[in-house]
């Protein structure tokens, strides 16, 4: 599993350029179950994206693609994690334990 920190590095008026663009990206991987939650940063600076994917590869692909990482409007950080424990109805998202 991977959390997706986005930075904004350029004024909220062009990052609202590309917001629709950005929420059609996070739409798109809503709909191919690789997004799990997202939502802005606050104080308004970017926002988080928490995500699944078979590898870092395929994650870094993924983020190449949304709107505000290609317009150079935000740089995102990727921290991959394995979560082991999940509150009760989220047991679909633990990875096995370390051993």
């Amino acid at each position: 599993m991977f959390i997706i920190e986005l930075s904004y590095i350029r004024p909220l008026d062009e990052i609202d350029f590309f917001m629709k663009a950005h929420l059609d990206f996070l739409e798109s991987q809503y709909q191919q179950n690789r997004f799990i939650a997202s939502g802005r940063k606050v104080p308004r600076n970017g926002g988080i994206i928490l995500a699944r994917a078979d590898s870092r590869e395929t994650i870094e692909q993924i983020v190449a693609l949304d709107p505000f990482v290609k317009n150079k409007v935000a740089q995102a950080t990727i921290i991959e994690f394995n979560p082991t424990m999940t509150l009760p109805g989220f047991d679909n998202l633990k990875e096995p334990a370390c051993r």
